[in-house]
């Protein structure tokens, strides 16, 4: 929903699950560098994380014209000399935005990618671990947080749940088996790390690029 004065758009599940997220990434991130955050969403994550991962920079994307205007907002409203300004990015081109157009005064060391691969094709999944392994250096880490099917089946009735919706509203999208998404980061050279259990029967799944 939109905040009633501006462009901002408001994620309650971000209030839920920022605590949580946070503590993860300041034990995995690297301590220095530039985080590109693929599909930010609202950008009610990017405006809390950036500050509070300092010195780190955090650089938000969207491919959503309507949540880039809502990050662009929320980071008006919030500002960060942490926080980068959006960039339009489709994880799904061979190609993106931040490769060829405006890199970033300090190298992309990590990616994070926040309940995104649920929501989209599979092929937009595959084009996250593509691109991960072309701009991650060696030893660069990719995070990915959300619910996750373990051998084929749901940790939760609500995961499954979930996850009918999902299909119900469009027939590529759902709840991932997570051993096919490690299959997928392992063709791209980057490496299973570390999974976390996290609330709300959620994941968070790190990679990293090998060396």
């Amino acid at each position: 929903m939109n905040t009633p004065e501006d462009a901002r758009k408001q994620a309650p599940a971000t209030q839920r699950n920022r605590e949580p997220i946070l503590g993860v990434l300041l034990q995995v991130l690297p301590a220095t560098g530039t985080v590109l955050e693929v599909a930010s969403g609202t950008g009610e994550h990017a405006v809390y994380f950036a500050p509070r991962l300092s010195p780190r920079r955090w650089l938000p994307t969207e491919q959503n014209p309507l949540l880039l205007a809502s990050i662009n907002a929320w980071a008006e409203k919030c500002p960060s000399g942490h926080l980068d300004p959006a960039l339009e990015l489709d994880a799904s081109m061979p190609i993106w935005t931040v490769e060829k157009d405006a890199a970033p005064d300090l190298p992309i060391v990590a990616i994070v990618n926040i309940n995104m691969i649920h929501i989209s094709p599979w092929s937009t999944c595959l084009g996250l671990m593509a691109g991960a392994s072309r701009i991650l250096p060696p030893g660069g880490i990719l995070y990915l947080y959300g619910p996750f099917k373990q051998n084929g089946e749901h940790t939760a009735p609500s995961n499954a749940a979930f996850d009918q919706s999902l299909r119900a509203q469009n027939s590529t999208w759902g709840v991932r088996n997570l051993q096919d998404v490690i299959e997928a980061a392992s063709a791209q050279d980057l490496s299973l790390k570390e999974i976390y259990q996290m609330p709300a029967n959620n994941l968070s799944v790190v990679f990293q690029r090998c060396q």
